[in-house]
């Protein structure tokens, strides 16, 4: 079973254009980072220790269905946070919008993350399909909000009439959040 990915509460509300910026500070960017830092690190200490350790006790079948699946996991996975980490480099001036809209930094193994499960892998272990259940939602998440970041304007024209509001309210953002966080 696949996730499924036309999830709607996983995109941009209707109500307006959402700028880079606006999109970086919202709740919707923050709890996305979080997730995708929090399953790359649940994963790791799943796979490295109570996965491996599940794993020696499967049937041939459901052995081979664990590598596959496992690989795919993590090519998902790293995916996912690659993306993040472009998209907060690009927020923190680390690098342009125009070099984190290069091909080489789209998301990427797109065939890989929504293929169907492998044969066999409905004999492994529950945490692993857990895993793989919240992975493939996730990367559905960011594959929707990276088509709909693409498609809107990234930038606010200069001769837009409330082009001078828009940027005071950025202002305000990054000033918040550089106190929240204690980034200068």
């Amino acid at each position: 079973m696949s996730a499924d990915y036309g999830d709607s509460d996983i995109g941009f509300a209707d109500a307006g254009e959402v700028t880079f910026q606006t999109f970086m500070t919202s709740d919707l960017f923050q709890r996305t980072y979080r997730e995708g830092m929090q399953l790359v690190e649940e994963t790791s200490a799943y796979l490295d220790g109570p996965g491996r350790l599940a794993s020696r006790n499967l049937s041939r079948q459901a052995s081979l269905a664990y590598a596959g699946e496992s690989m795919r996991l993590t090519t998902r996975l790293m995916q996912v946070a690659a993306w993040l980490l472009v998209r907060k480099a690009v927020h923190e001036g680390e690098m342009t919008a125009e070099e984190a809209a290069a091909e080489k930094y789209r998301l990427a193994a797109k065939e890989i993350a929504r293929a169907g499960r492998i044969t066999g892998s409905q004999g492994l272990p529950e945490p692993l399909l857990d895993l793989i259940d919240r992975s493939e939602r996730l990367y559905a998440r960011v594959e929707r909000l990276d088509s709909q970041l693409r498609e809107r304007p990234q930038m606010v024209d200069a001769a837009h009439p409330l082009a001078d509001q828009f940027d005071r309210v950025e202002a305000f953002f990054r000033e918040n959040l550089k106190r929240s966080f204690g980034r200068d």
